[in-house]
Order: structure tokens, then sequence, then C-alpha cells
């Protein structure tokens, strides 16, 4: 099986249809050998046709030299080699049983109905043939199907982004489309191809975090009030330790918390993590730096003063688990008292993967915990008259 994930426009129909092509005839570098009995199996009957067949980049469209012929009364397609492409659609999974193949084409899996029947009912059908092959191209959507193929390592996977594909698509497409949706998760699926999960039970769904990010259009970013910088610090360094959660988040005159950025560093040393926190701290003037210092104690804050001896560090100190103090800022997430002041794509997925159990993998939730900090660090005691700052 060869898993092709990718965005829109990145070149997945153009692939199948001369993948397709290739077996038929038994062309070089995709077959060997002419296949006889291939399946093409899409969302319905007419994508398959209108897509996969004749499209601008189908079956027919790209096909070099002797074209196949298409039997719609049949719904077939035959080449001159005398190769078979029968069409399937994932609205009928029991026209599949009873076929047998010796290779298939299945397209946009992740949109399919009745994705499972339709699979299982296929996979029977793959029996023709010294190897049976499939080749899978889809846009992802978090199908625990297409997650189960991901993860098998007898599964090859390809993934595609749309800018891959530039040179092949009009002028100003890509440009126009990441002005618009450039760090969402609809962008971040659609023209990236990546995996979008929203994980049943988590604190945030991906609808806060949409109006989080809207809600920050038209707020002056020099109207923001007081500002920290919240550090998380991971319990060791080097490669094998968490990464350090920093997070910085401002004080509007309306009361809403705006989070300002997100610059969590990976498996960092302390000084190198410090140094980051403090850059942040000094680039946008911030008043303070919250640091949790559960891990490190006292250590914490003097590893930053080895950067900046003169940076205001207020440690704090976890009481309770963090499920217990990320709900009241998730809270505030659904009163609309906290904006986003950018797309943050790692820091999303993390707060979309919180739950009362941490994250889904067992990492540790660096960033929800920074965030959190410094969320809280605005809304609880220590509102203190802002620094003045000079923006000029």
């Amino acid at each position: 099986m060869w898993l092709v994930i990718g965005g829109r426009g990145a070149g997945k129909t153009r692939l199948g249809a001369e993948w397709v092509n290739a077996l038929a005839r038994g062309l070089a570098p995709f077959a060997r050998r002419r296949h006889g009995q291939i399946a093409l199996v899409g969302e319905t009957l007419a994508d398959v046709r209108e897509v996969m067949i004749d499209g601008p980049s189908g079956i027919r469209t790209i096909a070099r030299g002797a074209r196949p012929r298409y039997e719609p009364t049949r719904r077939r397609l035959l080449w001159p080699s005398g190769a078979v492409a029968q069409v399937y659609s994932s609205e009928d999974p029991e026209s599949l049983r009873g076929p047998q193949f010796e290779a298939a084409w299945l397209d946009e899996l992740a949109k399919w109905k009745n994705i499972d029947a339709c699979w299982d009912m296929l996979q029977f059908g793959m029996r023709l043939g010294p190897a049976p092959r499939q080749l899978i191209t889809t846009t992802p959507r978090p199908r625990p199907l297409l997650k189960r193929l991901m993860a098998d390592p007898a599964v090859a996977v390809t993934r595609l982004s749309t800018s891959d594909n530039a040179q092949n698509l009009s002028p100003g497409f890509i440009a126009a489309l990441k002005r618009r949706y450039g760090g969402t998760p609809l962008g971040r699926q659609e023209l990236d191809g990546e995996m979008i999960e929203e994980r049943q039970g988590a604190l945030w769904t991906r609808a806060m975090i949409e109006k989080a990010a809207e809600a920050f259009a038209g707020v002056d970013r020099d109207a923001i009030g007081r500002i920290v910088v919240a550090v998380d610090p991971p319990a060791g360094s080097g490669r094998a330790s968490d990464a350090c959660g920093i997070v910085a988040a401002g004080l509007l005159p309306d009361g809403r918390v705006a989070v300002l950025e997100d610059a969590t560093v990976e498996a960092a040393a302390p000084r190198d993590w410090a140094l980051r926190a403090v850059a942040l701290y000094r680039r946008l003037q911030a008043d303070r730096i919250v640091a949790e210092v559960n891990q490190g104690g006292d250590m914490v804050a003097a590893v930053i003063r080895t950067v900046d001896p003169a940076a205001p560090v207020r440690p704090v100190r976890a009481t309770r688990g963090k499920w217990l103090r990320a709900e009241p800022v998730a809270a505030l997430y659904e009163q609309g008292r906290v904006v986003h002041a950018g797309r943050f794509p790692a820091l999303e997925d993390e707060m979309c993967d919180f739950g009362a159990d941490g994250l889904s993998g067992g990492r540790s939730p660096d960033r929800v915990d920074a965030l959190v900090w410094a969320v809280t660090a605005l809304t609880d005691a220590g509102r203190a008259a802002p620094r003045i700052r000079d923006f000029g």
C-alpha cells in the first residue's frame, strides 16, 4: 500500500492517473509488468468519472499513446493492452463484494461515506497477481481508518503540500490562500496536508481557538497594557528532556487577555531557554517574567538572571494538577475573554489535545502550561500598573 497525503492542488490526482496508466501498460517506474484487473474507487461514481478518469489530471486526459476507452454502461475503462479498470463508489460497498483485482486506486479516502465497509470489501478482493497493490490519495481528515494506515509500518506514506506543485498552479493562487488561510487549521489541512485532530474531551476546541483568533481583529497593539512572559522550564536538559514552554500575553484595556507569542524551545539547555525568554521579554518590553519553579526551584530565577540580572522574575509554584489549573483558563476562552494575536499551530495542537490525562501521546503539555501561567498572571492578583514603553 502506498498512502499519499496532500493538500489541494498538490498533484495527487495526476499521480494516481500516471500510476494507473503505468500499471495498465507495464511502464517503469511504477510497474514491471502489465496489470489486468484494476479498481477505481472514489466517494461517488460521478467523482470517479469527472475527476479520476476525465478530469484535467485524469487517467484519459494524461494518457500518452493509445488512450483507454470508457464504457459508461458497464462503468469500466479498457486499454488496448487488455487491462480493465472497474469503477466503484464508497456509497455502495456491496458492489465490491465478488470482484477481484491486482491493483486499486482509492481517491479521497478521508471523504468516503461508508469508509470502513467499503475498505473492508475492497481488501477481500485484492487477491490477484503475485503482489496486489493499492494507491491511496487523499487530503487528510482525522478518520480512524486513515490514522491506522498512517501508523502501519507496512504502508508507505508520502506527504505533499500545495506549495510542492506551485509551478503547475495559477499564479497568485497559493499566495492568496496563504494570506487567507495560512496557519489556520483549515489551511494546514487543505494546503499543507497536515492531519488536524481534535480530541474528544479536550479542554479547548478548534472552534474556540478560531473565535479567539478572529476576535483580535481591530485591536490596537499599542493599547496593550501589562505584558508577561511565562516560562514552564523542563525537568532536565538535552535532547531527551521536555520542551521549555515560553508564552507571552498582554492585558487589553477592556480586560481581555491577548496571547501575543509562543516562543517555546525544544529540548534546550537551561541557558538556551533563558536566552529565549529574556529576548522575548525585551522585544515585547514586557513587565515581568513568570516562571514555574516546581522543577528547578530557585535555580530557575537564577538561570534567567545570569542572562539579565535586572529582569523581574515572579516565581510561581503549582499546587494543583495541570487540568485543574487549566480549567479556569479554558473557561475564559469560552467567555470570549482571551484572544490570539496570531496563529500558533503547535500551541493550538496542544490545546486541542489536552485532556484530563494530559496529552494523548503522553508528552508534557509545556506550551499549554506556559499559556495557563501567562493568562493566570494577568487575570489573578498582581495587576500592577504597566511600565512605560517606547514603541517609537
